[in-house]
């Protein structure tokens, strides 16, 4: 890791950790919880009702913009209500581009649009910029929905060359920064206008927070238009998820670098098991997205890889049965790790071989982590 990398990273973690002005009255290091659905008018805080805001709402939003370096950043109920969010502030029948491999669910929800008349959808190859200059249509175009590295293959897409061929089409291009989180991508530096995260994951880090959030590089029409979504739709999290929330990102920073090591760890590990096929993990020399992670993630590649087991559909269920320490569940992003055989979780508009398995890497020992898969590979 270089002295930048290091240096970021612990900004990061200043910023999550010690927010100023988050307990003031009363001199408390963490900052405190306001319960409150309501406020009185007139107060001086400007806050009414919690639909619209709450001063727990704003400390995790603040951290959230501080740490993406946007203007603006809003937190919702889930990552599905912030992306659901984007989408319906476009006008009804606007066209959209969305990358083949993404977050499974997203990509039922908006292909039940596109079957209802409400969005155009169209995709495109996340790893090939060519395909998706071609795709846009200049003026027509309203949105181009990038996830880096994409769940669960983790196809890398070039933010940059996304945002400089997005709004040249006059477009704009929202990221799922979900895998990354701002410690290792912040999109917006790179072009990016909306940044998307399933705050349940990374942001959290703990299993126990339903919650999402957008951020923004202005606060301007199109902006004020998914936070009149978000209001008058009610998707908002609880004051608790949003006190949690900020609990979790307190220790963002270290969470995301340890992860980081040991998904490293495992998958060069892995890429040498007689039991495995391929490994897939944008940190390794053999992903044909590593070059461009390389630019754009800073000081690792994340916690979340897969990788194909020899055997095929029956091995890679009996393996994802038998590791003890890993548990076999759903979701992604906390300190312990989970196993997933994604094909038949996702159905047959999968994109994953049926002999994939998708990992969440956590803070345990690697040692131990090793150990566990090596005896379920057995």
């Amino acid at each position: 890791m270089t002295s930048d990398n290091m240096a970021e990273k612990l900004k990061a973690a200043s910023i999550a950790a010690n927010m100023p002005g988050l307990d003031d009255a009363h001199g408390g290091v963490v900052p405190p919880w306001q319960p409150a659905t309501t406020f009185e008018r007139g107060a001086g805080a400007g806050f009414s009702y919690l639909r619209d805001a709450s001063p727990v709402f704003s400390a995790a939003e603040d951290i959230l913009a501080r740490l993406e370096g946007g203007a603006d950043a809003l937190l919702f109920a889930s990552g599905m209500a912030a992306a659901d969010a984007v989408f319906r502030a476009l006008p009804k029948g606007a066209h959209v581009l969305v990358p083949n491999v993404m977050y499974w669910a997203l990509r039922a929800w908006i292909e039940a649009h596109h079957d209802e008349g409400a969005l155009e959808v169209q995709r495109y190859p996340g790893d090939d910029m060519t395909a998706l200059e071609k795709a846009l249509r200049p003026g027509a175009t309203a949105l181009v929905w990038v996830e880096t590295p994409a769940n669960p293959l983790w196809t890398v897409t070039d933010i940059a060359r996304a945002a400089d061929l997005a709004h040249t089409a006059g477009a704009k291009l929202a990221v799922d920064s979900t895998v990354a989180t701002p410690i290792l991508t912040r999109p917006l530096e790179y072009g990016a206008d909306i940044v998307m995260h399933s705050a349940t994951k990374y942001l959290n880090g703990h299993s126990d927070v339903l919650a999402g959030a957008l951020v923004s590089a202005e606060n301007g029409g199109f902006w004020q238009a998914i936070r009149r979504v978000r209001t008058m739709g009610g998707a908002v999290p609880g004051s608790f998820e949003a006190w949690l929330l900020i609990r979790g990102m307190r220790t963002l920073a270290v969470r995301v670098a340890r992860a980081s090591e040991n998904a490293m760890a495992l998958a060069r590990w892995l890429e040498g098991h007689d039991s495995v096929h391929q490994v897939l993990y944008p940190g390794l020399e053999s992903h044909p997205g590593h070059d461009i992670a390389a630019k754009q993630m800073r000081g690792g590649f994340g916690g979340m890889l897969s990788f194909r087991v020899k055997g095929g559909f029956d091995k890679a269920a009996a393996v994802a049965r038998a590791t003890r320490l890993i548990r076999e569940a759903t979701s992604l992003g906390g300190v312990e790790s989970l196993i997933e055989h994604r094909a038949p979780v996702e159905g047959p508009e999968s994109p994953c071989p049926d002999d994939l398995l998708r990992l969440s890497v956590g803070i345990e020992d690697v040692g131990d982590l090793k150990a566990d898969l090596e005896r379920a590979l057995a």
